[in-house]
């Protein structure tokens, strides 16, 4: 029972050594689409929650309204 020889081949490692790299960056720029995406997604969750609060505190004003008003004064 012999086993054969167990030779590694340095090739080989090298070859690893680029796919792995490759792969590294792949995910690395992956990453800052998906960082870009997240960021403007906060922002837009921002601009929503300013103008949820802006209605609760009645701050908007409707401009129908307020014209309806100062032509009737």
């Amino acid at each position: 029972m012999s086993q054969p020889p167990k030779i590694i081949m340095l090739s080989e490692v090298l070859e690893q050594k680029i796919r792995k790299e490759q792969e590294l960056e792949y995910y690395q720029k992956e990453l800052e689409k998906l960082q870009q995406k997240m960021f403007f997604i906060k922002k837009d969750i921002d601009i929503t929650n300013l103008i949820i609060d802006m209605i609760e505190k009645e701050s908007v004003v409707d401009l129908k309204q307020n014209l309806l008003e100062k032509k009737d004064d």
